[in-house]
This record gives C-alpha cells, structure tokens and sequence, in this order.
C-alpha cells in the first residue's frame, strides 16, 4: 500500500520509512517545514534536517516532499506555547504539535498523496486484539516511549497511523539504519523544543510578546513578600533554581497567579497533591467510561504513572485521585490515564 512518513530528518523516523520500503510498501516520504529557516532558531526540521531526509529518500528510492505549514505550526503550537505562559501555565508544544499538526493536517495531506496511512517515527504500538477498537500502547523501549505525547489520538486517526519502530529499541533502530546504509545513523536526537534551541524559553516568549516581563512578587503561602520577578512566564510549579532567594530551607514554587502576577514558594511537601482536575480529556476507546476507573495516571514525560482512580465528567473533563500524594502537579501538563502500557487517554491539568 501507499504511505505517506513523516520525515523528520532524524534516525526514528528514516529507519521508519527504511522498514516500510523493505517491506515492499510504496512509500512517499514527507517533510514539514514548520517556521522560516533564515530565522536563526530550531534544532530539528531545521534547513539541514530536511536535506537529510532528502537525501535518506534519494537513497532508499522514494520521492521525497517538503510542505510549508509554517502558519498551522505558529498559529497551534507556538501561540499556544506563548499563551500558556502567560497565564502561569507550562505547555508542552509536542503533544500540540503531534495532535494538530501531524495526526491533523498532515494525516489529511496524506491523502492528497493518495496514501492511505500515515508512519512516523513514535515509539509506541497500536494493536488491535479483535474487539472492535483500536489500542495505543507504550513503546517497547521504555526509556524512548513517546506515547505520552500520543493519547488526543482519536480511533480515526489510529486507523491511519502506523509507527514502525514502536516494536524496537533504540539501539536497534541505529543498527538498522546502519544496514541501510544511512547517513543519519549516528544522527543525535534532538533534545530541545524546536524553536527554543538554546533552552532560554524567557528570552523567547519576551521577544514575542515584552509585555510579559512584568515585575511581580514572590510570596511565601502566609502573603508575605519575600522577592521579587521579572515575569511569571519565567516559572514553572515546583521549580527550585533561579528564585534567588535566600532561605534556610529549599522552597519551591508551588502556585503561580497570572492575574496578579504573583509567585508562591513553599517547601517541598506544599508541591505535594491527590486531587486534580483534567479538560480536554481524549478517550481513546472513543467514548468515556460509565464508571471510574483505576488506572496509572502519568503527569510529565519522564513522571512514574502512579496509581490513581479516574473520573469522567461532563463537557470533556475528569478528576484524577491518586493513591497517594505526587509532586509538582502542573497546570499546562498533561496527564495520561495508562492500563499496563495501553493509553485509556489523556487531558491537560487545570
């Protein structure tokens, strides 16, 4: 069949398109050109990484094409990057960029290429154990699972998504891609947002809006005053570093009011939580569950899923309770409802 692999640049998603031509499928290699190259920033879809997968394409046999989607990827990832900020919150732009530009406008691409289904190269599964539905599950390699950024995935979109490396580790993939005779073999990952490459997320969000470096306070959870900021774009809940305050204890952030430009420290036991609030909440079975269920809930990337029991509430929201206490539940976040390694869904804390 015709597919349609979204070409990074990077050694996941090449091996990807690599095992999918083995496997005698016609494939149609695609990469997104998400922001203007003369601009300076980006450390992946970066003006080399789309020669790369160019040149990956070229030698494995299969055209290869770069669509524009510049004004998609500003418009749904880095605004809502920029906005999340300013309301105190803190945004993950892959999972934006996964749900609303790769599994949405791309996957549509896709079939302007008369392609049928769309590769990647996520590490996660999708499995289909014959009761009518399609399951997202972990990546065999743990330590690279992507599914986390993966659970807005709706049935539809599972039905035309294929990730040929989610079976494989690592090591593996970089093996393979040396059998192929790849250049990308020994490509780094990317370990940065693509359009912060230097980590300073500050200096980014005040050179788009400078209207965020307002000065606020730092207060302790008494109201007393005990600093001051430049900008509560500049914090991120349980953050310890860069408070510059002096203490005798460690203290953390633990809440951050935009409105009034406020920033509350706390030792570490305040960033401790059991319940919380989720909206925007995808189930991936395609309808919420009747009753709550037990499931382990994941609340950052590198986060341990801990057991918790889930909600479904009306207007697409959940609540989430956890066994016991986890630390630095933040708003912006997602949390990702697991069964073993099968995705149930996901939503973004309130």
């Amino acid at each position: 069949m015709r597919i349609v692999v979204a070409m990074s640049g990077g050694v996941d998603s090449s091996v990807a398109a690599g095992l999918l031509a083995e496997a005698g499928h016609e494939v149609v290699g695609v990469s997104m050109q998400l922001y203007d190259n003369s601009s300076g920033f980006g450390t992946c879809c970066t003006i080399d990484d789309l020669h790369d997968a160019r040149r990956v394409a070229a030698h494995l046999g299969f055209p290869h094409y770069i669509v524009n989607f510049e004004s998609h990827f500003h418009r749904h990832v880095q605004q809502n990057f920029v906005a999340e900020y300013a309301r105190g919150r803190t945004p993950i732009p892959c999972a934006h960029c996964n749900s609303e530009v790769k599994f949405s406008e791309l996957l549509t691409r896709a079939g302007g290429y008369g392609a049928s289904h769309l590769a990647t190269g996520h590490y996660a599964r999708i499995t289909d154990d014959g009761d009518g539905r399609l399951h997202l599950r972990r990546g065999r390699d743990r330590a690279k699972d992507q599914s986390y950024f993966l659970f807005s995935l709706t049935q539809a979109q599972l039905a035309q998504a294929l990730f040929p490396v989610g079976d494989l580790a690592k090591d593996d993939v970089r093996l393979a891609a040396a059998r192929m005779g790849l250049d990308v073999a020994g490509k780094p990952d990317s370990q940065e947002i693509c359009f912060v490459p230097d980590g300073d997320y500050a200096a980014f969000l005040e050179r788009d809006t400078p209207a965020l470096a307002t000065t606020g306070a730092i207060v302790n959870q008494q109201g007393d005053t005990v600093g001051a900021h430049g900008g509560v774009h500049r914090f991120t809940i349980g953050q310890r570093k860069g408070l510059g305050l002096s203490a005798g204890v460690p203290l953390y952030v633990v809440n951050i009011d935009a409105g009034r430009q406020r920033v509350t420290v706390g030792p570490r036991e305040a960033l401790e939580r059991t319940t919380f609030a989720v909206s925007r909440v995808n189930w991936i079975a395609g309808q919420a569950p009747s009753a709550t269920v037990d499931a382990d809930v994941q609340i950052r990337h590198r986060h341990q899923a801990a057991p918790a029991r889930v909600r479904a509430l009306d207007l697409g929201r959940a609540e989430v309770e956890f066994t016991t206490p986890q630390s630095a539940v933040t708003p912006g976040q997602a949390a990702v409802f697991y069964d073993g390694d099968e995705v149930l869904g996901g939503g973004w804390i309130d």
